[in-house]
């Protein structure tokens, strides 16, 4: 049997019994009506060849991203699926090796998080759809797992809030890192953010948030945009002004939190002063990236709603705030409940024979 196919590729196969060549000519046939035909040359290249082509396509990612991309190929996906063949990865094969990877997945031969399982599962699922896209399969195997029932769920970390004296507390701790960590804590900067900031990107009490510095490796700290590719305008409270302020350098492209050696500040410099300030002050559990929630916490009990504190913190959306924060409103409402009760008493001459309370998280219905 011979054929040409859309691309003008021309095919031969040979069968035995004609009734095997009708029957594979009209199963072909079919696969070219509905859309599905995959030229067996184009099946038959291993995922690691087309994972190259795919990541030939992502120029346009931070090099950070592309960095941990790299990583997990090399370091998880690789070994399993580099030199199979796109065809001979089935359904079967695939979700055996995702529920392996939470027994023995690492290199140690320990198993993996869930985050990293999932982060594994999204690399390979992003790889096979672009070979579906490019007509090398017809079917993502990958597409068809379920989060809810296929793959791991990440346990919640209970996130640790300090309070106004536990943040001032443990600024004084880090030493010469005081304004940094107030400026963290207060005004929500991801430390690469605040890694990257410049005297000229400082005004009259707020920041111009536009980049970030991070690590990338084999690279170094690189600074590119900030996360959402967003600046922002951050506000600094009275009190952590004071304090910065004065510790402004004078030249515009000068980096206001440089490392001691100059240059960007890597996180490693200011995580060991630190941790050594959490031990000392008694805080457990804390890391630098932990100060945002922080700042969220504190920004709402001063009476930001959620769409401020999705500015404030320069989340993409404020459903990812409202899913992260939204817990912290729920002592607030009540307080709302009590200012609606005073307002229609003052604005409308009725006295509230009793007050309605906005039932809070743990209160038992008919209690």
């Amino acid at each position: 049997m011979r054929w040409v196919d859309d691309s003008s590729s021309e095919h031969t196969r040979v069968f035995e019994r004609r009734p095997d060549a009708r029957a594979y000519l009209d199963g072909l046939t079919a696969d070219i009506q509905r859309g599905a035909y995959v030229d067996p040359r184009k099946s038959a290249e291993t995922f690691g060849s087309v994972a190259e082509q795919w990541f030939a396509t992502k120029g346009h990612r931070k090099p950070k991203t592309v960095a941990g991309y790299r990583s997990i190929l090399e370091t998880l996906v690789l070994p399993k699926w580099g030199e199979v063949p796109l065809k001979q990865i089935d359904y079967q094969a695939y979700s055996t090796w995702l529920g392996s990877l939470a027994v023995d997945g690492s290199q140690r031969g320990t198993a993996l998080s869930a985050s990293r399982i999932t982060q594994a599962h999204q690399l390979v699922g992003a790889v096979l759809k672009y070979a579906q896209r490019t007509g090398k399969i017809s079917r993502n195997v990958a597409a068809e797992i379920k989060r809810s029932e296929d793959l791991p769920t990440p346990a919640e970390r209970e996130r640790r809030y300090l309070n106004h004296p536990e943040l001032l507390q443990l600024a004084k701790a880090t030493e010469r890192f005081e304004t940094l960590t107030l400026v963290l804590g207060y005004c929500g900067l991801r430390f690469g953010e605040a890694a990257a900031l410049r005297r000229k990107h400082v005004g009259d009490r707020e920041l111009l948030v536009r980049s970030s510095a991070t690590y990338v490796t084999g690279r170094g700290i690189v600074e590119s945009t900030t996360k959402t590719n967003r600046a922002r305008h951050v506000p600094v409270p009275g009190p952590v002004w004071d304090r910065l302020q004065p510790e402004l350098p004078s030249d515009p492209n000068a980096l206001v939190f440089p490392s001691h050696r100059g240059g960007h500040l890597p996180i490693e410099e200011y995580r060991r002063a630190f941790d050594k300030a959490c031990n000392a002050v008694g805080i457990a559990g804390l890391v630098p990236h932990g100060l945002r929630h922080t700042t969220a916490s504190l920004a709402i009990s001063a009476g930001a709603n959620v769409k401020v504190v999705q500015r404030l913190l320069g989340h993409a959306t404020a459903a990812m705030t409202l899913d992260r924060y939204g817990h912290l409103l729920s002592d607030d409402l009540a307080g709302v409940a009590d200012a609606l009760d005073e307002a229609i008493g003052e604005h409308c001459g009725i006295t509230a024979v009793f007050r309605t309370r906005v039932r809070r998280s743990g209160d038992n219905i008919g209690s």
